[in-house]
């Protein structure tokens, strides 16, 4: 299966990476590999997610940071919808799903 970020969870991905880097040196490097840890496992078994907000958006939690990879599943390939910090008010994430 081929993986595609949205522009918004690129976008995500990128500004909380950089944010853990500033916080600590290496810690953002850390974030990119949980995230590649939650979609590896994603890959593998997509279906063992739950559902999310009552859609075909499915929610995978990464370890070690507060944060979401919210994805659906098409025929061939993941779309991931957002790199979400679970602390955020969960309207911003309703409105893209």
């Amino acid at each position: 299966m081929k993986v595609r970020y949205s522009e918004e969870a690129a976008s995500e991905l990128e500004a909380a990476a950089h944010w853990y880097e500033e916080s600590r040196p290496g810690l953002g490097s850390e974030f990119v590999l949980s995230i590649e840890a939650a979609l590896a496992s994603i890959l593998r078994t997509p279906q063992l997610y739950a559902q999310a907000h009552r859609s075909d958006v499915r929610r995978a939690l990464i370890k070690r940071f507060p944060y979401g990879l919210f994805f659906r599943v098409k025929d061939d390939w993941i779309e991931i919808v957002s790199v979400f910090h679970l602390r955020r008010n969960p309207k911003a994430l309703k409105q893209r799903l």
